[in-house]
């Protein structure tokens, strides 16, 4: 295969780094390089998101099993099946969600230090878009009414112990959440 070649200058970490990935790969140095690249690439706003993202942190979490990859039609089925009587979902599921979301304010509490911080870290979950309208206001929109609901109760609780207030204004598809 013809291609470009590249000189790279290593430090003491990147050449470690790249050793390691060559013997556990068993792929040669240039075939690792071209495919770190290409996750790199695939990854870059993630990789550099200025936010309090942690993806060694995260990785942790779902290889330990305390999160789990969940297909978004999956997610939209179980919130599809979600019991609502008179806009109200069933009980029990409404004092489940609150559960979670009362233990996630604890570890929040301590985790994220801005509104922005939290929202990249949901935004990258999946659940929402976020994107800053000005100084600490966001634009969040979900990808439907359910996961919108879902998503609002599970904020509004888990922010409870925050550093830092959180005000919400719920439009009709979109909500601006800000940072006061």
């Amino acid at each position: 295969m013809a291609g470009d070649r590249l000189t790279v200058s290593l430090d003491e970490e990147s050449r470690e780094a790249l050793d390691d990935l060559v013997s556990r790969t068993e792929n040669g140095q240039s075939e690792t390089v071209r495919r770190a690249i290409i996750f790199y690439a695939a990854n870059f706003q993630v990789a550099n998101s200025e936010g309090d993202i942690d993806l060694e942190r995260y990785y942790r979490m779902l290889s330990g099993g305390e999160h789990v990859l969940l297909d978004v039609d999956f997610l939209h089925g179980l919130l599809d099946h979600v019991e609502f009587d008179d806009g109200e979902p069933n009980p029990e599921f409404q004092q489940v969600i609150n559960r979670v979301a009362e233990f996630h304010a604890e570890e929040y509490r301590t985790r994220f230090h801005s509104l922005e911080g939290m929202l990249d870290w949901f935004s990258f979950c999946g659940f929402l878009t976020a994107r800053k309208a000005e100084s600490e206001t966001y634009h969040v929109v979900f990808p439907t009414e359910k996961v919108k609901w879902f998503m609002m109760e599970f904020i509004e609780r888990s922010t409870a112990k925050l550093d830092f207030e959180v005000e919400v204004s719920e439009g009709v598809s979109k909500v601006l959440i800000t940072e006061a």
